[in-house]
């Protein structure tokens, strides 16, 4: 006998067997029950979710010699046809190889011709956004008005391809993505039932890798059962699949939050050896600091985090040695990492950029730099934010306006200093270390920003479009106060900032001299060749 491939042998055959969709499933038993069903549904989703195999259920409860039922009884001869793909009744269409209006003419004379066997000719249209116009508008009065006997089941996973005019004639259903434990559910099912030694750590790695699809998990656990001899280990999955093991990520975080970027930088390279992709690896650690701010906000709601709730305790443990603003760095620099990733040929020299800034101890950096400048600016700064507590406190009392009236009047008028746009180029990465020791997440926001220009006393910082957030969060009043403070006392002038989204930046001045590129030059002893 053939073998059959879990994804086939596993589909479900009743309503109850679907995994992960019961708003769907309990709309269509009431419309059963209450003999109220539509001429024709649009069921839409992603792929692997149960749209083709709820048709094909639907189809059989219609034509069950005992139908409609809820519940079809698998052995007459309707039942067992569409079973086995084959029943005169149930037509499925693919919508890619049938697109065109000839295809969809035929399909309309067809439909006049009463059922042969069962109580309903049901067409089942899979991806049917792939028609062409011209045959949606050759369908339209049929499906507006169908013969009694028949029923229209589109299934598409882009329903924004489909025209109006036709979801408008359909009851739209939209299937939903399958959670990691509802997947690692039915899989533990399947292997009870094959009797297959699979780790349960197994479970949650194929559960993970199938992005919500149900039959993708399938065919990953059958292609994992197949490979090994024995049991299946999660060393067989990590060789197969080529994923991410939870534990390293959660290890290189570690690293991350320990400030040991060598210790960072050692476990990424293992990772790279072991053949693991670094666009894959960053994918990975970006969604791992996802699952940390909502672990974190949630207190381990597993089903907001959708993992297991042992995962999920654990990612609450690790998040609450990092605060939320540190996650939202880290966040912005893995997401910019994989932006630069996409311009230059390499993806690992900017992930390993980002894992020594995320993991560098900026502070003892400012603290320890060389040069007699360095020192008193970061304590001078420091000094500075804690004098600024008090009057901080005095704003929120509503003191600000009378406090500054009265400065006005005493303090005399001087004309700002002149400062040029070079001088503060020459100290920008000064400014910036500086405030790390004061508050990381200004310090890493503003290192990715370009100064533009001085006019007068105001200092133009510019960041790229996309960095709104960078924007919105150094505008802050304290946040702003902590760098004008740090570029006056760096520049010898009484600066202002103004923080800009500009399209261009990197045009404006010197590529070399933003922090970034130049940690960079420095790091590999490189040089810049070409500006774009």
């Amino acid at each position: 006998m053939a073998y059959t491939v879990f994804a086939l042998k596993w589909r479900p055959q009743d309503f109850e067997s679907i995994v992960g969709q019961n708003h769907i499933v309990g709309t269509l038993k009431n419309a059963i029950q209450k003999n109220r069903l539509a001429h024709a549904y649009l069921f839409t989703g992603p792929r692997g979710v149960g749209k083709t195999s709820t048709a094909r259920i639907l189809a059989k409860a219609l034509n069950c010699k005992e139908g409609p039922t809820v519940t079809p009884c698998q052995k007459c001869s309707s039942c067992l046809g569409i079973n086995q793909g084959n029943s005169l009744d149930v037509i499925e269409i693919d919508g890619a190889s049938n697109r065109g209006i000839d295809e969809i003419r035929a399909l309309r004379e067809n439909v006049k011709f009463s059922p042969a066997q069962g109580k309903y000719k049901v067409y089942i249209i899979d991806e049917v956004h792939q028609i062409t116009p011209d045959g949606f508008n050759a369908l339209l009065k049929t499906l507006e008005e169908p013969p009694e006997f028949v029923k229209f089941i589109f299934a598409t996973t882009h329903p924004q391809k489909v025209m109006p005019t036709i979801i408008s004639r359909c009851q739209r259903m939209d299937f939903r993505r399958i959670t990691v434990i509802e997947i690692i559910s039915q899989l533990e099912k399947i292997v009870r039932q094959e009797n297959a030694a699979v780790d349960k750590e197994v479970l949650f790695a194929v559960a993970k890798s199938s992005d919500g699809s149900l039959r993708d998990a399938e065919s990953i656990l059958d292609q994992l059962v197949s490979f090994s001899r024995g049991s299946v280990s999660l060393k067989d999955a990590i060789a197969v699949l080529g994923m991410v093991e939870q534990d390293v990520l959660f290890s290189l975080t570690d690293r991350i939050i320990q400030k040991d970027p060598h210790a960072a930088l050692k476990l990424f390279n293992e990772i790279i050896d072991d053949g693991k992709d670094p666009g894959v690896f960053l994918a990975n650690l970006i969604e791992h600091f996802r699952n940390l701010m909502v672990a974190k906000v949630s207190r381990a709601d597993s089903k907001l985090v959708d993992l297991p709730q042992e995962v999920c305790d654990r990612l609450f443990k690790q998040s609450q040695s990092l605060a939320l603003e540190e996650i939202f760095t880290a966040f912005n620099i893995l997401v910019a990492t994989q932006e630069m990733a996409k311009r230059l040929d390499s993806q690992r020299i900017p992930l390993e950029i980002s894992l020594v800034r995320l993991a560098y101890n900026k502070s003892e950096s400012s603290g320890s730099a060389s040069g007699s400048q360095s020192k008193p600016v970061a304590s001078g700064a420091l000094a500075w934010a804690k004098s600024k507590k008090p009057v901080l406190e005095k704003e929120k009392q509503g003191d600000t306006e009378e406090t500054a009236k009265h400065e006005a009047c005493v303090q005399t008028p001087q004309e700002p200093p002149s400062v040029s746009i070079e001088q503060v180029r020459n100290v920008w990465n000064s400014i910036v270390n500086s405030l790390a020791g004061i508050k990381m997440s200004v310090s890493t926001y503003l290192s990715e920003g370009e100064p533009t220009k001085v006019q007068g006393n105001i200092l133009t910082v510019a960041f790229p479009k996309n960095y709104s957030l960078h924007k919105e969060s150094l505008d802050k009043k304290e946040n702003k106060a902590l760098i004008e403070k740090a570029a006056s006392d760096l520049c010898n002038a009484d600066l202002r900032v103004n923080f800009i989204l500009a399209a261009q930046v990197k045009q404006e001045h010197d590529v070399r001299s933003n922090p970034f590129i130049k940690t960079a030059l420095e790091m590999f002893g490189g040089r810049v060749v070409k500006e774009e």
